[in-house]
């Protein structure tokens, strides 16, 4: 045998020691509700980070509380590496596509796994379910956008924000309000920049949508009874994903002042698609952990990670209130492959992180390079730890992903996860079926 089969073959084998009970079990899945969180970006090693800061490298993370857990294998019909458009299109429709593609199999329309020719979220809008798209992003990136949107480029936000818009799911939630109104008309966050003169806040106020610019406006609203919501909470993204020394520079905090978290927006959207007798499905995104990486600003990635595993309690104190609704999650890719450098011989947390690791590898602390090293929070013996962060460039590459699940269903995660068995399990839970059961990877 190989020796790449046989580390393959070892993940898949230790992912099914952590979890005997569900390692071959795929009878049909419980119907029920479909959470889909999508921390982008974030691979194993981004978590691991995120411990030691946040909790310290003995805690317990959000993420880590989750029961399900398999190996997520991503590639492309026609790339090993996933891009971001292209990974959420085989989430939206279940089917291996080409790495450009957004909605589409590049130029293509689709058949679903499902076989259909919609999206998972598209067939749960038409089965009168209630749909939340949730993004930290503007209203155009692809985490959230393929759901709705089918378009030959990723660079056409402007019809993409369209087809977003006029989808119908009663909760709409991201930044880029540039894409939702003419050049020359000034919004509450800036001007637009749309050059059909298509302005879409008031076609949504037409059709129903309260319409909420900032945090104060989201939770002010009454979710019994509010019906449909379009938030608008940035220009373009609600985030500063720049180096870290352009946003020193420049005097920006890594999140714009007055949106709402990835928390936030969840909590509110949660509690009124919930009120569907007919079940809901959410897409929920936090694009920081993806940009702030890929422009290898360490401080900014902590912070996305961590607003990402706030999300995620907040999703788990929901689910833990009833038993029919099912949390899944995956990243697409592992952005600019994160990894940690903590040394005493080279440096202490008085000193700022050298130069490079003793391999070469770039350092990054709390201020870029030559900042000051992170410092984890204590161990079990009390010990708090400096660190700092190397990435491998600026590019998403295809690093350890796991796909992580709670609640309905989710001892159905296998060991091994192809990227379209995210759709295959949501779909089973959402419609009933057993394409994860009897589908291998398309």
């Amino acid at each position: 045998m190989r020796p790449f089969r046989t580390a393959c073959t070892s993940l898949a084998l230790a992912a099914a020691l952590l979890i005997p009970s569900q390692a071959f079990a795929q009878d049909a899945a419980e119907t029920g509700n479909v959470i889909f969180f999508h921390p982008d970006g974030s691979g194993v090693n981004h978590w691991t980070a995120l411990r030691a800061l946040k909790v310290g490298p003995d805690g317990v993370l959000n993420w880590d509380r989750l029961p399900g857990i398999g190996v997520y294998t991503g590639h492309m019909k026609n790339n090993l590496t996933a891009t971001s458009h292209g990974g959420a299109t085989v989430h939206a429709y279940g089917v291996k596509v080409v790495a450009d593609s957004y909605g589409l199999d590049g130029t293509d329309e689709i058949t679903a796994a499902s076989g259909q020719t919609m999206s998972i979220a598209e067939e749960a809008h038409e089965a009168g379910k209630a749909v939340a798209l949730v993004q930290t992003g503007h209203i155009g990136e692809p985490g959230t956008g393929v759901f709705a949107a089918s378009v030959e480029s990723r660079r056409n936000v402007d019809e993409i924000a369209v087809q977003v818009v006029r989808s119908g799911f009663p909760v709409l939630m991201a930044g880029g309000e540039r894409y939702l109104l003419p050049a020359g008309v000034e919004g509450r966050h800036g001007e637009g920049s749309r050059e059909d003169d298509l302005n879409l806040i008031e076609e949504a106020e037409a059709a129903g949508y309260t319409v909420v610019y900032n945090r104060d406006e989201l939770l002010a609203l009454d979710t019994a009874e509010v019906d449909r919501v379009l938030g608008v909470f940035a220009r373009g993204a609600t985030f500063n994903a720049q180096e870290t020394a352009r946003n020193i520079i420049e005097d920006k905090p890594n999140y714009v002042d007055g949106a709402p978290t990835i928390a936030e927006m969840t909590d509110v959207a949660l509690q009124i698609i919930a009120r569907e007798p007919e079940g809901f499905y959410a897409v929920i995104e936090e694009e920081g952990s993806d940009n702030f990486p890929n422009r290898m600003n360490a401080a900014g990635t902590l912070e996305a990670l961590s607003r990402a595993d706030d999300a995620i309690g907040t999703i788990l104190d929901f689910i833990e209130e009833r038993d029919d609704t099912l949390l899944v999650m995956a990243a697409d890719s592992d952005a600019a492959g994160l990894q940690i450098f903590s040394n005493p011989g080279n440096f202490d947390g008085d000193e700022p992180v050298p130069a490079t690791t003793s391999g070469g590898g770039v350092l990054h602390g709390v201020q870029g390079q030559f900042g000051d090293p992170f410092v984890a929070e204590p161990d079990q013996a009390g010990e708090r730890h400096p660190f700092g962060i190397a990435f491998i460039g600026y590019n998403d590459v295809a690093g350890g992903i796991l796909v992580r699940a709670a609640g309905l269903n989710h001892e159905k995660v296998k060991p091994l996860m192809d990227n379209t068995d995210v759709y295959k399990l949501m779909h089973d839970t959402l419609f009933g079926g057993s394409l994860l059961a009897d589908g291998a990877a398309d």
